[in-house]
């Protein structure tokens, strides 16, 4: 008898810089714990960020910024991921990067602003009057084409749906055939239908259906309790970019005209402070009403010394906004120029609007951290590294920088490979190492070589 192992359909995610980081790491006292979450080292920063995100949980920190500044490669960007994966995906977390304001089609400001608010959540909670059940027939009505061409048009649709407590059968409109088709609704489907929209929304694959298979591709969920006519809260996340947007968009009709200014219109395109005003005031008096509910995201800026004078003073007013996210501010540099000035301030970040921030330090990794980040690393690629190999790594990161022996991982493998081993020895890694240079190598022959580099 054969026995094979059924492979999960789950997708393997790709592995990216930052895919080890799974939270901050912290105990439920809030201190930090080593290489839980694949966080390692930075115990004050990570204890710091925890505290931020309580803050943000309980909504006290919206209008807030906060700054990491550190030497290159000490954690920034992943203690923000790790505060990013702490609130979890109902919060937003609008990453970017300084030098992304500098557009040829947008203002600066426009950038910044866009990304503010899709830092913003908006929690709208409906009761909507639904039609629910698992579909029982699906039958379109047809006519011939009233303007004679040869097919035939659908008039109307007869859809048949079965709860626990019963069935009925209704009659739709055609557009509403159209959202089954493009939901690909077949018979024995749990969906609900908007009474007022008309939106299809297919919920899953009536359990009645389900077979005996371990593993399959269909979502089964069980035939819906009550009548097939009901009330029924719906909760929506969006963002208020998302509700410039749309709102943004040219609305209207399918003739020439409408769709030409469709066309016409350039991608990237300008939202109006005057429409964003109205929108907010439509959304304060949503949360007034208790329809809504604003959940401050997190808006990360890296490398905001790209930023220049124009864009700090526009994030000055913009922090003082009511509805502001909690800005994360991310930078390597010392005292340094504050771009589009002459004027030298720390960080490249002018006085006034460090006076609002609250600073968080990341300091450089000890040896036996930068060792347990690479067994991190190693275990997150897959890739298997003896106790030798992995102590010369710690050696070769403590003399130059994590980020440069994390990237000798797979040339190490690939050489270890070619020499028909899966483990990664340490005479491996000295023949990487003496494949490619780090800075400070590269630097050493520049200075040696002078004569030979045109300068």
């Amino acid at each position: 008898m054969k026995i094979e192992e059924v492979k999960s359909t789950t997708r393997g995610q790709r592995i990216a810089s930052h895919s080890h980081i799974k939270g901050l790491g912290l105990n439920q006292e809030g201190f930090a714990e080593s290489g839980a979450s694949g966080m390692v080292g930075q115990n004050a920063a990570r204890e710091a960020a925890g505290i931020v995100v309580e803050l943000i949980k309980s909504k006290k920190m919206a209008g807030r910024a906060l700054l990491f500044a550190g030497p290159p490669g000490t954690g920034k960007t992943a203690i923000a991921l790790g505060i990013s994966q702490e609130l979890g995906p109902k919060v937003p977390f609008c990453p970017m990067v300084g030098s992304e304001v500098y557009s040829s089609e947008v203002k600066k400001t426009e950038v910044l602003m866009e990304n503010f608010r899709r830092a913003i959540g908006l929690r709208i909670k409906e009761t909507k009057e639904v039609w629910e059940g698992e579909v029982t027939e699906i039958s379109p009505q047809e006519q011939d084409d009233q303007y004679g061409g040869q097919g035939k048009t659908v008039t109307s649709v007869i859809i048949g749906l079965k709860t626990v407590k019963g069935t009925k059968q209704l009659r739709l409109d055609p557009t509403i055939y159209e959202s089954l088709q493009k939901e690909k609704v077949s018979v024995g489907d749990v969906i609900y239908i908007e009474a007022s929209s008309g939106n299809v929304k297919r919920v899953g694959r009536s359990d009645a259906f389900a077979t005996e298979f371990d593993l399959e591709a269909e979502e089964y969920v069980p035939i819906p309790k009550g009548d097939v006519h009901k009330k029924k809260e719906i909760v929506q996340d969006v963002t208020l970019h998302d509700l410039d947007v749309a709102n943004a968009k040219p609305q209207g009709g399918k003739d020439f005209m409408s769709l030409m200014g469709q066309v016409m219109k350039p991608k990237k395109t300008e939202i109006t402070e005057k429409l964003r005003g109205e929108i907010n005031k439509v959304v304060n008096k949503y949360i007034d009403q208790g329809i809504a509910e604003l959940v401050p995201g997190v808006l990360f800026i890296d490398e905001v010394h790209m930023l220049d004078i124009e864009c700090f003073t526009y994030l000055n007013r913009a922090l003082e906004s009511s509805l502001s996210p909690i800005v994360i501010l991310a930078t390597n540099r010392g005292i340094s120029t504050i771009r589009g000035t002459d004027i030298k301030s720390p960080h490249g970040i002018p006085q006034d609007l460090l006076d609002r921030l609250l600073i968080i330090r990341t300091v450089p990794y000890t040896l036996d951290e930068i060792v347990e980040i690479i067994a991190l690393r190693a275990s997150t690629e897959s890739i298997q590294l003896d106790e030798e190999a992995l102590g010369h790594l710690g050696y070769i990161g403590s003399n130059s920088t994590l980020r440069y022996v994390v990237q000798l991982l797979t040339p190490g493998r690939i050489i270890a490979e070619t020499n028909g081993r899966e483990e990664i020895c340490k005479a491996d890694i000295e023949e990487v190492a003496q494949l490619f240079f780090e800075g400070k190598q590269s630097s050493k022959v520049l200075i040696e070589q002078a004569e030979q580099f045109i300068s």
